[in-house]
């Protein structure tokens, strides 16, 4: 089941993170997702403010949209600090990442779901949900 979480919010190309910071909603456009350890993963660098918002309130909602369907995935992150976790996330990311981090530059950070509910959504189907 995660890898038909996975594989949509791939097909999406672009999905959209949604923190919060002091009551304020804060959302953008996120691209690299991953697998690792059956724990979806993504990626953000340590100096943005989506970094501190997660680490001050790691409640997240994930929504992308991808052939007249779309995917919300609510749930709590963590970040991992395991080199192996950002070398999964540029293997399965190389020509989207390789560009803007490296595994040791000590910028390129890596986030997982270790609790959620994905919800696959569209006019003309009952919804789908799938636990992460």
């Amino acid at each position: 089941m995660m890898n038909e979480v996975l594989e949509f919010l791939r097909d999406s190309g672009t999905f959209y993170l949604a923190t919060n910071e002091d009551g304020q909603p804060r959302v953008r456009p996120f691209g690299a997702v991953a697998e690792f350890e059956g724990k979806l993963y993504f990626v953000t660098n340590n100096q943005k403010n989506v970094y501190h918002q997660m680490k001050n309130n790691a409640n997240v909602e994930i929504c992308g949209m991808s052939k007249g369907k779309w995917i919300r995935v609510a749930g709590n992150v963590e970040e991992d600090t395991r080199r192996e976790a950002r070398v999964a996330m540029m293997d399965q990311n190389t020509a989207a990442l390789s560009s803007m981090y490296t595994v040791d530059d000590n910028l390129m950070t890596v986030f997982c779901f270790t609790s959620g509910i994905a919800t696959i959504s569209s006019f003309t189907e009952e919804p789908k949900t799938i636990s992460l």
